[in-house]
């Protein structure tokens, strides 16, 4: 039987993730050599205990190991399954190794995208605008009716990665115009999602939500500033589901306070959460969720069956669906 192990940081991750059923499922058809998740101290620290392990299940909590430490620890080690989203602070050394690496992403990109789209469909109707008035409904109706709705109205999506397709494949039905920017999308594609290509400025300028999806990389950090944020419309709402860090913060909030009437959501910050005293707190046009966009709750069994479903399909020789490559992680979340 093949041999395997939970290797994770966060042993609750697993039945978080895995679910009894799961868990029951891949006991079934491999040999786990420790009935335990395994963290990256215990593995390290084994003295070749694991050593016969050839596959390896985890998601949030996966240590970071060097190729040293893999190729010492895990030497017949051929896949790891790892459920959950981004793998960038783990997989190098495994693809450099050979080692073939799965992850979840497209499960995880889901709940991100049902939350973006929820936020773009109330705030193309001013929901989050009205928030502040929501004792005085005269004042209320005012700011609704400075709103277009969302027959016809112009969303702008800052990267088309997976969660980004996602959004704007949930946007379909709405008879919204979809605009985009990323430089990496496949543009035969935008049919297929009804999409076409804009540049930031266009998007900032024109559009009465701007999504971020863009992927967490060192050439993207800072890449939203104030000269973007400063040419929203009045009413715009920008919505951050991504990453915090492509966000000049001081920018933003510059932004919002020249112009009150426009919004923004933000699920995630630099750093998360913001640091005491940050002027978003304290702004009525900022709304702040603590990164729930992300699977949560039984959602989070979403992941581990396409990772279980995953590893079925490699050891059948099926074709692979999320496997993750070394050119992938240019560009990826």
């Amino acid at each position: 039987m093949k041999k395997a192990l939970f290797l994770c940081d966060a042993p609750e991750n697993i039945r978080k993730v895995y679910g009894d059923g799961g868990i029951a499922s891949l006991a079934s058809a491999y040999e786990f050599l420790s009935p335990d998740p395994v963290s990256g101290k215990e593995l390290a620290s084994s003295g070749g205990k694991y050593a016969g392990c050839e596959f390896v299940f985890s998601t949030w909590g996966m240590p970071a190991l060097s190729k040293e430490e893999i190729e010492r620890e895990l030497p017949c080690l051929k896949a790891v399954f790892y459920g959950a989203g981004s793998v960038q602070a783990f997989a190098r050394p495994f693809l450099e190794k050979g080692i073939r690496v799965f992850s979840a992403w497209a499960a995880n990109a889901v709940p991100v995208a049902e939350y973006a789209l929820s936020a773009i469909l109330l705030a193309n109707k001013g929901f989050f605008a009205c928030l502040p008035e929501k004792r005085d409904r005269a004042a209320a109706l005012r700011v609704f009716r400075t709103y277009r709705g969302n027959y016809g109205e112009k969303v702008g999506l800052l990267g088309l990665g997976m969660v980004g397709r996602e959004v704007a494949r949930l946007l379909l039905p709405y008879r919204l115009e979809v605009l985009y920017y990323d430089p990496f999308f496949d543009r035969s594609r935008e049919e297929e999602f009804g999409v076409r290509p804009a540049s930031l400025e266009e998007i900032f300028s024109t559009c009465g939500v701007i999504s971020n999806h863009i992927a967490n990389l060192p050439a993207t950090v800072g890449m939203l500033d104030y000269a973007l944020f400063s040419r929203m419309r009045p009413t715009a709402f920008f919505l951050n589901t991504g990453r915090g860090a492509q966000v000049v913060e001081d920018d933003l909030v510059r932004a919002l306070k020249e112009v009150p009437t426009r919004t923004a959501l933000l699920d995630v910050t630099m750093p998360e959460p913001p640091l005491p005293n940050h002027p978003f707190y304290g702004m009525e046009n900022v709304l702040l969720t603590p990164h729930i966009a992300g699977s949560a709750g039984d959602e989070c069994l979403r992941m581990g069956e396409y990772m279980i479903e995953e590893a079925r399909a490699f050891a059948a020789g099926e074709p692979a669906k999320w496997e993750v490559s070394m050119k992938m992680l240019e560009t990826m979340a």
